[in-house]
Order: structure tokens, then C-alpha cells, then sequence
């Protein structure tokens, strides 16, 4: 029999009854990170005495606001920094808390590494928990305490923070109804390379059977060198000594303020471009590239959209605006090899092309580069998408940007909230039976390891469309 009171290793806590099973909010996994705590790994949670409120949502990392001009981003990333410390928390939706062993799926939320949180409205669960999968959302570390490189601090603490909350549901999960050895970690944009980073992380082999990785790239880490440039830079802008015991003494209200400086750092060096075309000033920082370093066996589905690059150009009306000299600009900061990007794109118009060199810097080369690692080295499956349906928004411009798959994938795509002039789909009616599709896909993977297609192998590469 369910109930709306799970026991958790840190005490009690209350759900709610939602139309497709229950939901559980803000659930601690991991202490929380204040003063130079926000510096040192996740550690656990002390734990609360009485029956913890889990029908309300939480506080979220502490984050700027992000602003997409035109188009409305709120759904995609929730409510920005909601105060408080306790926010290494996660979402659970449940179909029942009972002692059935059901498919688990954790989503970690994208961002840039700066912002976003589950308290997003994309990420309801409540399809999933229709469907019979348990849906979990995981919230961690951003920006500087997350993902800034300091000397005396272990370096990749949201990442670490993601690594600790699948240990919490490993010893966990069953109490909500799920099996924690059927478990899928899936993630989009930033919240995808993590997923991708946990490929080639020893520490996590064992925590999930199957990824999904939406959107980001195998590529996407910075170097040493490039994360020490953002280290000085935001040393230097705060009168600090670069290290984990300086910065430990300083408030997240300024780490916050410090953001928007530290966005446009040019981060290229003698060896590597800036992964993410200056667009964040945080990434994983790691020795090799996940790509190169895959270590977990697992199932992959792995994939991107067909106009990742409109979201950062359409909204500002950069597509239309845009010059041969800004794509010239774009391609000598981004490509190892310039010239030869742009020769096999010149038909395109100035902001096609832009578009189509920032969405391959960001996402397509280093998911393309994830997919043939792990098609050949990997025992576990590889599944490729490519979606191509085209968002309506912004006068028919913003097409098959960047973040346009996630209400398919999540079967929210019929929600006022992302229609109309500003919203993220557009004026026009989103195609029902595409995210049937797709968010079946998705359950299907979780299920059993194959959404549906062939899996995907260098001498044969199926790849799964998802639109037209």
C-alpha cells in the first residue's frame, strides 16, 4: 500500500497526492553548502526531527537571472535564486511509494553551469509517473561553487553533488517505488555533459544502468589552463586570493554580481578553443575530455536538435542582423580549422550560418564525438536522435533551437505557458502526436534499453528523427 509518508535516511518526510501517484519536494541528499562548506565535497545530511514538508518546493542555488530577450525562458529556468541554504535537495514523482521495483529516471537540469533548478515547470514528472517510471529531479552546485577551479577545493563540486544524490537514491529509491538498479541519468545542455562526464567517471559506474544525453557535448570540459584563466579573472575582481579558504569567507550575493564580468573571458589557448563559445565562463574541468576517458558500460540515447544555435541569435535578432563578418569571427574562435567550417556552409545566409557553427561548437561536434566513442568501446548500446520539429516563436525564427525538444521528451507540450508569441513553442498548437513519440521513446529506454530504433554502430549509423 502507498503512502504520502516515506521514510528517508535523514527522517520522515510528507508528499502529496498529484493526479498520476504522489510527489515529494525538496528532499534533502546532502548537507547544505554554506560558508566554506560551499567549497568542500557534498557531505551528508544531518538529518531533521519530525515529519519534513515535502509538498512545497525549495530554495534553489544561488544564480543570476537570465534574460532571452523576446522569448520567455521562465519555464525552462524556473524561478531563479530562491533563498535559502538547504538546497541540495531533490524532486521525486512516484506512481506509489509502495514496494514495487519500477524503472527510475534522474534529470539533471541545464543552465550554462550558472542557473536553472527543478523547480523549472518543464520538468514535472507527471507523464513519466503516468507511464510508470519513477522521475526524479536533482539540484546542485552552480557557478563559482560549483564549477569554479581553486586551489585547496575538489575541483567539479556540482558534478560531485550529482554523484551524491545517485548514491542517495541508490540506498533510497526503494522506499518511493523504485529499483535502483534500473536507474537512467539523463540531462540536457549543461546538465547533459555532466551525464556525459559521468561516463568517464570510475566513481559512478554502478549507480546507473543507462544515460541519456540531450544536447550536450562529450567536449565540453575546459582545460587546466582555461580554468585557471577564469579563476584569476574572478580572483582579481574580488580582491581575493585565488583559493578555496579566500573565497570561502565571501557571500553567494556577490559570487552572483561577479557572473555577468566573467561571461566573454577569452578562454582560447595554444591547444584548446573555448568549448562554449564564451557563452558561460564554467564548465567541468577535467585532464581529458569524456570522450576520451568513457569507463561506465551503460546504454546510451544521445542526440541534438537541428538549430541548437537559433537560441542564442533569434531572441536578440541576431539571425536576421547578422554579417560575413561575424561568422568569420565566430568560426576563427570556435574551429580548429575555420576555413573549412565555413566552406561547407556557404550557401546558408550569414545567420543560418552563425547559427549552424555555434550550435556544432556547443553541442554537435562533441555529441558526435561522444557517439562514435561509445559505439565503439562501450558494451552498452548507443541509440542517436537528431530532433528537427520547428518552434513557431519569434515570428517562425526560433525553429528547432536549443531546449525545443524538452516539452516532447517531458509530454508537457500542450501547456498555455509555452505557446503564444514569447513562449518557448510558439504560437501554433505543438504536435500531440510527436511528444506521444518521443516521450514514449524515452519511457521505452528507460524500460528496457531500446527507444524504439536499431542502435547505432559506426559501419551502420541509424539515427531516429523526431519531426519532420
Amino acid at each position: 500500500m502507498s503512502s504520502n509518508t516515506v521514510e528517508t535516511p535523514g527522517g520522515t518526510v510528507r508528499g502529496r497526492r498529484s493526479v498520476f501517484g504522489y510527489r515529494y519536494r525538496a528532499i534533502p541528499y546532502a548537507a547544505p553548502p554554506t560558508g566554506p562548506a560551499r567549497f568542500a565535497p557534498p557531505q551528508p545530511h544531518p538529518g531533521w526531527r519530525g515529519v519534513r514538508d515535502g509538498t512545497r518546493p525549495g530554495p534553489t542555488a544561488p544564480q543570476p537571472t537570465r534574460d532571452f530577450g523576446r522569448l520567455d525562458m521562465t519555464p525552462y529556468f524556473g524561478p531563479g535564486w530562491i533563498r535559502g541554504d538547504d538546497y541540495l535537495t531533490l524532486d521525486i514523482h512516484t506512481p506509489a511509494a509502495d514496494n514495487r521495483k519500477r524503472p527510475v529516471m534522474v534529470f539533471v537540469h541545464g543552465g550554462g553551469f550558472v542557473s536553472g533548478s527543478s523547480r523549472a515547470a518543464l520538468y514535472n514528472g507527471s507523464a513519466f509517473a503516468r507511464d510508470g517510471v519513477v522521475l526524479v529531479t536533482v539540484d546542485y552546485r552552480l557557478g563559482i561553487p560549483g564549477f569554479l577551479d581553486l586551489p585547496g577545493a575538489p575541483a567539479n563540486r556540482g558534478l560531485l553533488d550529482v554523484l551524491a544524490a545517485l548514491r542517495w537514491l541508490r540506498d533510497t529509491i526503494g522506499a518511493f517505488g523504485g529499483d535502483p538498479r534500473n536507474l537512467t541519468i539523463f540531462g540536457q545542455s549543461a546538465g547533459a555533459t555532466i551525464v556525459g562526464a559521468l561516463l568517464a567517471t570510475p566513481e559512478a559506474a554502478g549507480l546507473f544502468r543507462r544515460a541519456i544525453v540531450q544536447s550536450g557535448s562529450g567536449t565540453g570540459a575546459f582545460t587546466p589552463e582555461q580554468a585557471q584563466r577564469v579563476t584569476a579573472a574572478a580572483a582579481a575582481a574580488l580582491g581575493v586570493e585565488p583559493t578555496a579558504e579566500a573565497f570561502g569567507e565571501i557571500p553567494d550575493e556577490r559570487f552572483v554580481a561577479l557572473l555577468p564580468t566573467l561571461t566573454g573571458l577569452d578562454l582560447r589557448t595554444n591547444t584548446a578553443k573555448d568549448p562554449l563559445a564564451g557563452l558561460s565562463p564554467f564548465s567541468l574541468v577535467l585532464p581529458r575530455q569524456p570522450a576520451d576517458a568513457l569507463v561506465c558500460d551503460v546504454d546510451l540515447l544521445i542526440g541534438t536538435n537541428a538549430e541548437e544555435g537559433n537560441l542564442y541569435l533569434a531572441p536578440a535578432g541576431h539571425l536576421e542582423t547578422s554579417t560575413s563578418d561575424d561568422v568569420a569571427a565566430l568560426a576563427a574562435s570556435v574551429h580548429p580549422d575555420p576555413e573549412a567550417a565555413l566552406a561547407e556552409l556557404r550557401a546558408s545566409p550569414p545567420g543560418a550560418l552563425r547559427s549552424a557553427i555555434l550550435g556544432d561548437a556547443l553541442f554537435g561536434a562533441g555529441t558526435a564525438r561522444l557517439t562514435q566513442a561509445h559505439a565503439r568501446l562501450s558494451r552498452g548500446h548507443t541509440h542517436v536522435y537528431s530532433f528537427r520539429y520547428r518552434s513557431t516563436a519569434l515570428n517562425g525564427r526560433l525553429g528547432a533551437a536549443h531546449t525545443v525538444e524538452l516539452p516532447f521528451v517531458f509530454d508537457n507540450a500542450s501547456e498555455p505557458w509555452l505557446h503564444g508569441e514569447t513562449g518557448l513553442l510558439g504560437p501554433d498548437p505543438a504536435p500531440a502526436a510527436l511528444a506521444t513519440q518521443m516521450h514514449s521513446a524515452w519511457v521505452e529506454f528507460a524500460f528496457f534499453g531500446t527507444p524504439g530504433w536499431a542502435a547505432y554502430k559506426p559501419e551502420r549509423p541509424v539515427i531516429q528523427t523526431f519531426g519532420p
